[in-house]
C-alpha cells in the first residue's frame, strides 16, 4: 500500500470515529470513560496520524461507536464499518447503565449519579409480595467529615433495622413483624 494511501485510509478512520461518536452526543471525554481508555487515546485515533498498525484501544472503542468488531480494520481496508448488533451496541450496554437510566425516575438517576460520598446500599424483600423488593441507596453530604460519615453510617442502620422488620401484609394492625430480607 502506498504512503498517501495509508494516510487517506487512517484520515477516513479518523472522521469515521469522530463523525460516529458526534452521531452519539459523546464528547472524546465520554467516549475514552465510557471505553475505559485516555481521553488521549481517543484525540490519537481522531487526528488521523497513520500507524504501522492498529491500537489496542481501538477494539475498546467500537462498540460504544455502536460499531461491531473489526470494524475500524474495514475502513483500513477501504470499506464501511459494520453496524453493531443491538444487544452488542456499547451506547445500549454500556454495562446497561442507559437502558437502566431510562427507566428510572429522574430524581432517582440524579441521586444515583450526584458525586455525594456512597455510605451503603441495600437490597430489602418486600413481604407478601411475591418477590417484589425495595432498594435502598444511601448517600452522605459532598464536604461531609469522616466523623459526620460515621454518624450518616450508624442512623441508616438503625433506619436499615427498621426496614427490615416491617409488618406482614396479612396483619393490619402492623403489629407482627416479619423479616424482610428473609433472614
Amino acid at each position: 500500500m502506498t504512503e498517501d494511501r495509508t494516510t487517506l485510509l487512517w484520515a477516513q478512520l479518523a472522521t469515521a470515529v469522530r463523525a460516529a461518536r458526534e452521531a452519539r452526543g459523546l464528547s472524546q471525554e465520554k467516549l475514552a470513560d465510557l471505553a475505559g481508555v485516555s481521553e488521549g487515546s481517543v484525540q490519537n485515533l481522531e487526528s488521523g496520524k497513520p500507524r504501522t498498525r492498529m491500537p489496542q484501544t481501538m477494539a475498546k472503542i467500537e462498540p460504544h461507536l455502536g460499531w461491531a468488531a473489526g470494524s475500524a480494520r474495514a475502513i483500513l481496508d477501504g470499506g464501511e464499518p459494520t453496524p453493531a448488533r443491538a444487544a452488542d451496541d456499547g451506547a445500549d450496554s454500556s454495562t446497561g447503565t442507559d437502558r437502566i437510566r431510562e427507566k428510572l425516575p429522574l430524581r432517582v438517576v440524579d441521586e444515583l449519579e450526584s458525586d455525594d460520598p456512597l455510605i451503603d446500599s441495600q437490597v430489602i424483600q418486600l413481604p407478601g409480595t411475591g418477590g417484589a423488593r425495595m432498594t435502598v441507596v444511601v448517600h452522605g453530604r459532598p464536604d461531609a467529615t469522616p466523623e459526620e460519615i460515621q454518624a450518616a453510617l450508624i442512623a441508616w442502620r438503625r433506619a436499615e433495622r427498621k426496614l427490615q422488620w416491617l409488618p406482614d401484609d396479612d396483619d393490619d394492625n402492623g403489629n407482627t413483624p416479619h423479616a424482610a430480607n428473609g433472614s
